[in-house]
């Protein structure tokens, strides 16, 4: 079981501990609900040091990229980052991640913690293929780099006092490089995973104490609070974000997931893994699709339940579910045969032995 840099300060502050991904992680502090509030109302700070941070250089950097993924790096900028997937071959998802451009032959991929092997392995299958050597141009840093996620209304107030850089008005899917805590080269990205506003700051293990006692000096006005893994469920699923192992996997394509926006079948982006299957089904359509829904009665959905008719006919399976902590209602996402993924449909929750009515909505959730 791997420690992060932060582990001791989790222990002393009397985390919750569970294994994670292969990490001895924090799952909460004062408790789940009160953190998601935290983040919603004021600020709070996630350890996301499992992460997994790939680099891929190289003058083919960018060819190599394009064929292993879903969305069009072509149109990445310096400084840009990009949300998109790996296609497994077989019309399902090995991963997905974000994808960060620091110049056209250098690029940064922060995956899964889950998936770092899957990932790299996957990887090193096509890299020859590019002149690309695994180990060299393709290259794992994770177990180099720590993450500290700082997010709520509050957090770039925070971060603004650490660091010379402006930072307030830096876009959404935009990074920099900068002086953070007094750590040259911190590398501080706007993409968060909560819907609250902040920034991610990733900086090199040797580095990371100095980060946190930095954060938590400067958020101290602000009462800035640890947030574990929990809350980080809650709040991206209010957010309606997808979950690989829950809402997307090995088994289901992006345009299922309602994905397709980060599918792109253009000139400049060419050949990729799966362009001829996805394109199929998206010409002929999906037989079943990702759906938000909210509970209509009184019920908290959990992953693995049925999604059903109003007689009871099994139409699909939640893959996300919890009682949101902001809304005070039970939601949750799900895949269900394609007739009855339309906005305002009527469904039903097997919820043990109940048949909890619930109605597919558009989301996000929670709508700051």
């Amino acid at each position: 079981m791997k420690n992060t840099v932060f582990t001791r300060f989790h222990k002393e502050l009397g985390a919750k501990m569970v294994p994670f991904a292969g990490y001895n992680m924090p799952i909460e502090y004062k408790g789940i609900n009160a953190e998601h509030m935290q983040v919603r109302e004021n600020a709070g700070v996630f350890d996301v040091s499992h992460m997994g941070e790939f680099w891929i250089k190289g003058p083919r950097a960018l060819e190599f990229i394009q064929y292993v993924t879903t969305n069009d790096a072509s149109t990445l900028q310096d400084g840009k980052i990009q949300y998109t997937c790996f296609p497994n071959g077989k019309g399902g998802i090995v991963d997905d991640f974000l994808l960060y451009r620091v110049d056209d032959q250098t690029y940064l991929l922060v995956v899964n913690a889950a998936n770092i092997q899957k990932d790299w392995d996957h990887l090193c299958q096509y890299a020859p293929n590019f002149g690309i050597t695994p180990g060299k141009e393709l290259y794992d840093a994770s177990d180099e780099m720590c993450l500290l996620a700082v997010q709520g209304p509050h957090a770039m107030k925070i971060v603004q006092k650490i660091t010379d850089s402006p930072i307030l008005d830096m876009e959404f899917y935009t990074f920099k490089k900068c002086n953070v805590a007094g750590i040259p080269n911190a590398l501080l990205s706007i993409t968060g995973y909560t819907g609250s506003g902040g920034c991610e700051i990733y900086v090199s293990n040797e580095d990371g104490e100095k980060l946190w006692n930095a954060l938590f000096e400067a958020g101290k006005e602000f009462d800035l609070q640890p947030v574990g893994l929990g809350a980080r469920d809650t709040l991206r699923l209010e957010m309606g974000y997808c979950l690989y192992g829950n809402d997307i996997d090995d088994t289901t394509s992006p345009l299922e997931a309602g994905l397709g926006w980060i599918t792109k079948f253009s000139e400049a982006k060419g050949d990729f893994i799966d362009k001829a299957f996805l394109q199929e089904q998206k010409e002929q359509g999906v037989s079943r699709k990702l759906t938000a829904f909210t509970m209509v009665d009184r019920g908290v959905p959990r992953q693995g339940y049925p999604i059903c008719t109003a007689d009871g006919k099994e139409i699909g399976t939640v893959t996300s579910g919890t009682m949101s902590p902001a809304l005070k209602i039970g939601i949750g996402m799900g895949y269900v045969e394609t007739a009855f993924a339309p906005v305002g449909t009527d469904l039903y929750i097997q919820v043990r032995n109940r048949i909890l009515k619930a109605v597919a909505v558009r989301p996000p959730f929670y709508k700051p």
